[in-house]
C-alpha cells in the first residue's frame, strides 16, 4: 500500500510502498478514507518520542484517521466489518500511522463509531484536536462566568477549545488576525485580539482590567508564555500544549501552570460524537491533500498560523 513515511527520525517524509498491516488478536484493520494532520505528526517524525517509544522504520506518519473496518482479529466484538470508525491510531512502535491506505488499531483503544451523518474528512479532523481541547477545558476548570484567553485559537485544537469553553458558559477571548475574527465569533468567541497588532496583554487587559481566569495556549514558547501570564488574575491557571511552562515559577507568582498532556479514549470520542450529532460542535476543514502532497502540507503546518484543519485523502 502507499503511505507517507520517514526512514529515520529527522528524515524528509516521502511517499513509499509498505505492506498492508494485518490485525492481530484484539485489533481491527481499517481502510482509511481520510487522515487528520496535526503538528504532533511532524514532531514525531523529528524524534519527539524517541526517548520514550522505540519506533519501527519505515515509520508511517499520522495519528488521526477515519475509515471503514475491513478486518477484525481474534476476540474482537466491539466493532464489525463495514462499520465506520474514527480515532487516534497510535502505532509508532510498529511503524504504523494514518497517512496510508490501511492501518490497524486496538479495538479497545481510542477508536469509536463515527458521528452520524458526518463525512470522513470532518471525522478525521476531530480526534486529537477535540480530545485535547476537551481535556484542557476540563483541566482549567472552566465554568460559567470564567474569562478564558485561547492563544492559537485559529488552529484545530484552538477552534475546539473556543467551542468547549463557550458551551461551559465562559467568556472567550480568542487570538486571531482580523480576517479570522468573524470566524472565531461564529465559533463562540466573545472577543478577538490580534496578536500581530501589538502587545497582546495590553489588548486583553483593555477589556478585562482585572485579568482573565485561564489561558489555554497552543503555540507560545517560554518567553512569550511568561509575558502572557501577566494577563492572569491571581490564582489563575495557564495551560500549555507545547510544554513552555515552569510550573514552579508559575506557582511562585500565585498561578497554576500546567504543561498539558492529552489523553484520548474511546469514551471521550463517543462523547465528542454525541456533541457533533447534537449540533454543538463545528469542524472546519480548510484543506484536503493527497498522499503525494502530504509531506509539503505537513511542512507548511509546522510554520504556524494554522487556520482550521488539513486532511489527507489516501
Amino acid at each position: 500500500m502507499r503511505a507517507v513515511t520517514v526512514s529515520e527520525y529527522g528524515a524528509t517524509p516521502v511517499v513509499s510502498e509498505v505492506p498492508v498491516p494485518e490485525p492481530g488478536p484484539g485489533e481491527i484493520q481499517v481502510r482509511l478514507i481520510a487522515a487528520g494532520m496535526n503538528p504532533l505528526d511532524a514532531l514525531i517524525a523529528d524524534g519527539f518520542l524517541k526517548d520514550g517509544v522505540e519506533a519501527r522504520f519505515p515509520l508511517v506518519l499520522g495519528l488521526d484517521g477515519a475509515g471503514v473496518v475491513t478486518g477484525t482479529g481474534e476476540g474482537v466484538t466491539r466493532f464489525g466489518v463495514g462499520e465506520q470508525v474514527y480515532g487516534v491510531f497510535f502505532g509508532v512502535s510498529r511503524g504504523l500511522g494514518t497517512y496510508a491506505e490501511y492501518t490497524v488499531a486496538e479495538a479497545d483503544g481510542p477508536v469509536a463509531l463515527m458521528p452520524r451523518g458526518m463525512v470522513y474528512s470532518q471525522a478525521a479532523a476531530l480526534p486529537t484536536s477535540s480530545t485535547a481541547a476537551y481535556g484542557m477545558v476540563e483541566e482549567a476548570r472552566v465554568g460559567v462566568g470564567s474569562a478564558v484567553l485561547v492563544v492559537g485559537a485559529t488552529g484545530g485544537v484552538g477552534q475546539m477549545a473556543v467551542q468547549f469553553a463557550r458551551d461551559r458558559g465562559a467568556k472567550v477571548i480568542a487570538t486571531a488576525r482580523s480576517d479570522m475574527a468573524d470566524e472565531m465569533r461564529y465559533l463562540g468567541a466573545d472577543e478577538t485580539v490580534d496578536h500581530s497588532a501589538g502587545d497582546l496583554n495590553r489588548q486583553v487587559l483593555a477589556t478585562h482590567p482585572g485579568g482573565v481566569d485561564a489561558v489555554l495556549d497552543l503555540v507560545s514558547d517560554r518567553t512569550a508564555a511568561e509575558e502572557i501570564a501577566q494577563a492572569l488574575k491571581p490564582g489563575g491557571v495557564y495551560l500549555s500544549t507545547v510544554h513552555s511552562l515552569s510550573p514552579d515559577a508559575m506557582e511562585a507568582r500565585g498561578l497554576r501552570g500546567v504543561n498539558f498532556e492529552y489523553r484520548p479514549s474511546a469514551a471521550l470520542l463517543e462523547r465528542i460524537a454525541e456533541l457533533v450529532d447534537d449540533g454543538k460542535l463545528v469542524v472546519r476543514v480548510t484543506d484536503q491533500v493527497s498522499l503525494e502532497d502530504a509531506p509539503e502540507a505537513l511542512a507548511r503546518l509546522t510554520h504556524g498560523g494554522a487556520r482550521g484543519k488539513t486532511v489527507v485523502r489516501p
